[in-house]
């Protein structure tokens, strides 16, 4: 393999540009059943908590409260409480969710992988969080405090924050 294409050049180089998606994929997707995009995530979520990925303790904090994430460029939503232990899924939007997440694809897709923090992409108007100050907080640390060891490199594309 030429240096130039070496894994860890690929790795560091790494980057997810800011983009929006064309209206027309919002169009279209707004008009898909939402429910599949909860049972995904929660499911993923899940998962995190088997696997010890989220602290115990913040998730004590989180219990019957409700979230909705709203990926505006796709019209894809997921609504899910956290109850009992356990995400799970809502098949309806509550008309006032506890905390609210909207951005782009893109800005998600930074934040996954770490190249943006939550901090930056909201001052700069690419993340709108709205609801309970407090649970917002809580969930930020969260993802902050999560290692992604097996990942690590590719995650965080190189570059920490």
């Amino acid at each position: 393999m030429s240096e130039s294409l070496s894994p860890s050049l690929l790795v560091t180089n790494f980057s997810i540009p800011s983009f929006r998606l064309p209206a027309l994929v919002s169009r279209i997707g707004r008009r898909l059943p939402q429910w599949p995009h909860a049972v995904a995530l929660t499911a993923a979520l899940n998962a995190a908590t088997r696997m010890k990925v989220l602290p115990a303790d913040s998730l004590e904090l989180l219990e019957g409260r409700t979230f909705l994430i709203e990926v505006l460029d796709t019209g894809g939503v997921a609504c899910f409480a956290y109850r009992g232990g356990y995400f799970r899924p809502l098949f309806s939007a509550p008309d006032a969710p506890d905390l609210a997440f909207r951005a782009n694809l893109s800005a998600f897709l930074q934040l996954a992988v770490r190249q943006e923090d939550p901090d930056t992409l909201f001052f700069n108007r690419a993340l709108s969080i709205e609801g309970d100050t407090e649970l917002g907080l809580i969930v930020k640390n969260m993802l902050d405090a999560i290692e992604w060891p097996a990942l690590g490199p590719f995650i965080r594309g190189g570059r920490s924050y």
